[in-house]
């Protein structure tokens, strides 16, 4: 028998081999970013929401899925995923996201169904707007490892004791200050001393 949480576990784990969020998905089949969210599978009243044929078919288009391959995925006994922590990078700035560690915390990060994501500490932000531009664009979702050490030339996210949250490239990591660079070569590099880092955590992967 076909359930209701069979056919969303599907969109999930399509999500993550194409390296979207269940959003981004939405986005890439010409959808409202919201249609796969999590808040949207089950009303208010508790009633079971299933996703449209329509949307089902889009999605389908979009990633050059076939129907059989969506099936497979339906099967609870398909390539394992695992889910983790995800947030928009422009709310991954507020207050409250992270720990001293760099690990999530709060109850605003949604989960992503991800394969091949060994790190337990790992964490996902879906990229918005054109900040990042050529690098990352608008719906890429980049993954983060607060654990991987980062080495000159890798790409990471600082965040600041002030609370700023920073995508860079690190250029030197002494033991007083940090060099980044920009992705936009457009852009100045930074210096910023280690006395002003809560953490720094390489990114690992990105859909792109």
């Amino acid at each position: 028998m076909l359930r209701h949480s069979d056919i969303w576990r599907a969109l999930d784990r399509l999500a993550g081999e194409k390296g979207l969020t269940a959003s981004g998905l939405a986005r890439r089949a010409g959808l409202d970013p919201t249609t796969f969210n999590k808040s949207k599978r089950v009303t208010r009243d508790g009633k079971l929401r299933w996703p449209s044929t329509e949307s089902l078919a889009k999605v389908l288009e979009a990633t050059t899925c076939s129907l059989a391959q969506f099936v497979s995925l339906i099967d609870s006994n398909a390539s394992p995923h695992r889910h983790i922590p995800v947030l928009g990078y422009a709310q991954a700035g507020e207050p409250g996201m992270f720990d001293e560690r760099g690990c999530p915390a709060g109850d605003a990060w949604d989960q992503v169904a991800f394969p091949a994501i060994d790190d337990p500490t790992a964490f996902a932000l879906e990229i918005t707007g054109e900040s990042m531009e050529p690098c990352y664009r608008d719906g890429d979702v980049i993954i983060v490892s607060p654990t991987a050490s980062a080495r000159r030339g890798d790409r990471v996210v600082v965040r600041l004791k002030t609370g700023d949250l920073l995508a860079k490239v690190l250029q030197r990591d002494g033991s007083r200050s940090v060099e980044l660079a920009p992705f936009n070569t457009a852009h100045p590099k930074l210096n910023i001393a280690i006395a002003e880092l809560a953490w720094m955590a390489r990114i690992i992967w990105a859909s792109q």
